[in-house]
């Protein structure tokens, strides 16, 4: 059975593999300069002790490498669509998989196996992708501290290898469910796109109980590090959150919600408001309970997040090739 998934995707091997090179080359010639610029960067700003302007005054990255990392989000699709989704629907239009069980072969053997092997193709076409990105964002990372960000951190670390796995058990489920290709492969990639932005945009931020850091609104705080800030502005004594954007404000708070007593500091129009006169209405704010806050993910749960999501999508293909499993068995040759 082994021998014969390798003649069946032996040529499907050959281009991912061919792919896998051409990506390679390019992110390792893109990330070799980037690496040079970054050293020279840093060892000029060292002579001239202007390093803390760096991340503004430095521009790391190709165009072309930095296309070619954003294109690695497709890795894992094209993975579920163009393995996953043919695995059974395929088979099931051409008529083949009959014949396999008619030579001793049970279904649930012929499944696990066909899907074991392209699970394990794809987890470790999936690392090898990530590997070589994780190793060429090492200069941005030390620069912009933007490894936890959003659209970073989904192409570095493990998580691609989960996300790899999910796509191709999605296709395998989808193709046994639906019997047909080109529908297997709509909701391959719907549902991949789907259940990406669910976890991005929603649930990766709750993994773990965010850190809310409380600060002066007179002076300026960051998190350390590359921490990923999902709020900040300025809380009142009674706990509303402001954030800005709400017309004229001072420090993000609109002009209506300060105390009277602290009103008088300031105009209306931001046109007259000196910098005496913004130092005394802060002031005000904070002795009337405004102060600063911060709610933030450290960068020191970064793999953590990473173990975490990587085990969420390794969990829901694990459950797909399980339905998988159920369908192919019961259904009616």
């Amino acid at each position: 059975m082994s021998w014969l998934v390798w003649r069946q995707y032996r040529a499907q091997g050959a281009i991912a593999l061919a792919l896998l090179a051409g990506f390679g080359a390019v992110l390792i010639v893109t990330g070799a300069q980037m690496a040079s610029q970054w050293h020279s960067g840093l060892a000029s700003c060292a002579a001239s002790g202007t390093c803390a302007k760096l991340a503004q005054t430095l521009s790391l990255g190709s165009p072309l490498g930095r296309d070619f990392v954003l294109l690695s989000n497709l890795v894992p699709a094209l993975l579920g669509f163009l393995w996953g989704a043919p695995l059974v629907a395929g088979e099931v239009e051409a008529g083949t998989r009959a014949y396999a069980w008619t030579q001793g072969i049970s279904r649930t053997r012929w499944l696990l196996v066909k899907a074991g092997w392209l699970l394990l193709a794809a987890a470790a076409w999936g690392g090898a992708v990530t590997a070589l990105t994780t190793w060429w964002y090492g200069p941005r990372n030390a620069l912009y501290a933007s490894a936890f960000q959003p659209n970073t951190f989904d192409t570095q670390g493990i998580v691609t290898v989960g996300y790899s796995v999910f796509a191709l058990a999605l296709g395998v489920a989808a193709g046994a469910l639906t019997r047909r290709t080109l529908p297997a492969i709509a909701i391959t990639i719907g549902g991949f796109i789907g259940m990406r932005l669910l976890i991005s945009e929603v649930v990766r931020q709750h993994y773990l109980t965010a850190v809310t850091a409380f600060y002066n609104p007179l002076q300026a705080f960051a998190p350390p590090g590359p921490a990923w800030t999902l709020q900040q502005g300025v809380m009142d004594k009674y706990g509303q959150v402001f954030t800005g954007g709400n017309g004229p404000e001072v420090n993000g708070v609109p002009f209506s919600a300060l105390p009277a007593n602290c009103q008088k500091f300031i105009m209306i129009d931001p046109g007259t408001m000196t910098k005496t006169s913004l130092h005394a209405a802060v002031t005000c704010m904070q002795a009337s309970g405004f102060r600063g806050f911060v709610t933030y993910q450290p960068a020191s749960r970064w793999w953590a997040f990473q173990g975490i999501e990587t085990g969420i999508f390794l969990a829901l293909a694990a459950a797909l090739i399980a339905a998988a499993l159920v369908v192919v068995r019961r259904r009616d040759a």
